[in-house]
């Protein structure tokens, strides 16, 4: 008996081994998305709702899911990055456009990372003008002096440490037979007619799926470099980041509905007002889980989103790019991640925008270009000779199509609700 206890035990941990073995770009690009802007929209649906917008986590799942396979298996087979195929298949006209709303919703994102960084170290007492200048230089000196392999491990590990808002969730002491109850529970019509609700659910796709990630993802497999004949360990990479990233988010959502919401704690009015919110109501512990994660989340986005703006402008205009070059290989890439990092940095030491309202604006203008981003990809997947036998299969396509369509009418209900 204990032979065999010990067998399976050793059996599950190679498993474990094998799966943190193949984990990279895929897993860091869905995980990235729960930045500061995404833990603000999960923590104030949730204490705003309730368990009620749980539902959303479940479809989230699936089309972040669809959308990052898809990604990654396009990044092995071409070997390009997604806005270089957008150029050559659609021409320079569309590609500037599309890749100048990917520039503007970055800045817009980078801004609130930075903000993420500064309201989370003043929970500690550290003033921004400390706190701020500190997180730009380390950010930027990692990006700059590292080498694609060590990054990779250092993201992926940064990845983990979400791990704090399932702590979190538990400590709030939820009751999980209503929490499941609520995530397979379909919205009744009454809350879809709601307006902020309908807002709430598109924020949460927004926050959940964004285009850059597309981008930033098939960038990043191709600069690995990874074989054909690794695509089955890429698109395992992706599936699994895009489950762990909507896990997490989901218990953002409920560590606040069992908190805020139960006790009629209905706005946020940052994440880090949702931290501090939750040290009366759940203990010291829960405070600072939910703020150290929220730091990590702001580092770890204000890496990330600046490459992606970097790797798609050097991609779609045909300047060398990537990690593994040395900054004078390729300056323009390494000096557009700089003036991004430099801008947010800047900009909330000494603001001109409202902090908030940048976060709100660039959700919305995620979710608004989101379905434009993905109605070229599933173009871009579906031809047979770009993609070959990797292209979608008739089935596939059709189920991609319709959680595309199925976006794009929740953005536009939204935009609609919120103009009438």
């Amino acid at each position: 008996m204990q032979v065999a206890v010990v067998r399976r035990l050793r059996y599950w941990g190679l498993r474990a081994l094998f799966i943190l073995a193949i984990l990279g770009p895929g897993f860091i690009t869905a995980n990235v998305d729960n930045d500061a802007g995404g833990i603000y929209t999960y923590a104030s649906t949730g204490a705003q709702f309730g368990y009620s917008i749980l539902w959303t986590i479940i479809p989230v799942a699936i089309a972040l899911t669809f959308a990052q396979e898809i990604a990654a298996r396009m990044g092995v087979v071409t070997g390009k990055g997604l806005s270089e195929l957008i150029r050559e298949y659609f021409g320079i006209r569309i590609t500037f456009f599309i890749i100048a709303g990917i520039v503007l919703c970055n800045l817009f994102d980078v801004i609130s990372e930075f903000a993420g960084v500064s309201t989370s170290m003043q929970l500690f007492s550290v003033s921004k003008f400390i706190a701020v200048p500190i997180a730009a230089a380390v950010v930027w000196g990692l990006v700059v002096f590292g080498d694609y392999k060590k990054l990779e491990k250092i993201f992926v590990f940064l990845s983990f440490l979400y791990i704090a808002y399932i702590i979190t969730a538990f400590v709030a002491k939820p009751d999980w037979l209503e929490v499941g109850r609520y995530v397979v529970r379909l919205p009744k019509w009454r809350e879809l007619k709601n307006a902020d609700y309908l807002y709430a659910s598109a924020g949460i796709i927004g926050a959940t799926i964004a285009p850059w990630q597309q981008f930033y993802l098939q960038a990043s497999v191709a600069e690995k470099g990874s074989g054909k004949n690794e695509l089955k360990y890429t698109q395992a990479d992706a599936i699994v980041g895009s489950l762990f990233s909507v896990l997490i988010a989901g218990f953002i959502i409920v560590a606040c509905a069992a908190t805020l919401f139960l006790h009629g704690q209905y706005k946020v009015s940052d994440a880090a007002d949702a931290a501090q919110s939750l040290k009366p109501l759940a203990g010291d512990y829960a405070f600072i889980t939910f703020a150290v994660g929220l730091l990590n989340a702001s580092l770890f986005a204000a890496c990330i989103l600046p490459l992606s703006t970097a790797y798609t402008v050097c991609e779609a205009l045909g300047f060398e790019s990537g990690l593994n070059k040395k900054f004078k290989e390729a300056p323009t890439f390494y000096w557009l991640y700089t003036s991004l990092i430099v801008a947010g940095a800047v900009l909330i030491l000494f603001p001109i925008f409202n902090p908030i309202k940048v976060a709100i604006f660039s959700q919305v203008l995620n979710g608004v270009l989101l379905p434009v981003v993905l109605v070229f990809v599933l173009l871009l997947v579906g031809k047979s000779e770009l993609m070959g036998k990797y292209a979608n299969s008739r089935l596939y396509q059709t189920v991609a199509w319709i959680i595309t369509i199925a976006i794009s009418a929740i953005v536009i209900g939204m935009l609609v609700t919120q103009w009438l």
